[in-house]
């Protein structure tokens, strides 16, 4: 037992006992720190608040700008269309200036006819079948639908 006291009290047992203390000590501390840098830091959460204060502040530019894009797209599209509008009128315009093509039209939409020719109405066999009541107020001449209304009101009279 002398020799395990004595081995107790010697600067080396002592020396090591110390450096195993201290190495506990630093071993706990060092856990500790891991442990803490795990977490979020103050320069992570300096980070975060700055991306999201960027993205709030670009937000609103950003739509401004997609809708002005859509805005820009839509006018262009608008600008073909017209353009596209104006090259069948000045078509239509260079056929106008044919006499034969204006002749056609005349012929066909006013019904003309030229000097020493006969002109044909062909009715069609299923109108004969319609009679004026049929017709709507909108499809018929406004003369005819003051005729029904005379002829309504002196009905009524009867």
């Amino acid at each position: 037992m002398a020799v395990k006291d004595r081995d107790r009290f010697s600067t080396t047992t002592r020396i090591r006992l110390l450096g195993e203390q201290t190495a506990a000590r630093v071993y706990r501390s060092q856990t500790k720190r891991q442990a803490r840098r795990s977490r979020l830091t103050g320069r992570a959460a300096l980070l975060a608040l700055v991306l999201c204060t960027l993205i709030v502040a670009l937000a609103y530019p950003i739509r401004q700008y997609v809708s002005q894009r859509a805005e820009i797209a839509d006018v262009q599209r608008k600008q073909e269309q017209t353009r596209q509008r104006v090259e069948q009128l000045r078509d239509l315009k260079a056929r106008w200036q044919d006499d034969a093509y204006a002749e056609q039209q005349i012929r066909q939409r006013l019904h003309y006819v030229m000097p020493g020719e006969t002109g044909f109405v062909v009715i069609d066999p299923n109108a004969a079948r319609k009679s004026r009541t049929d017709l709507g107020a909108a499809d018929r001449p406004w003369y005819a639908n003051f005729w029904d209304g005379v002829e309504s009101s002196d009905a009524s009279d009867q």
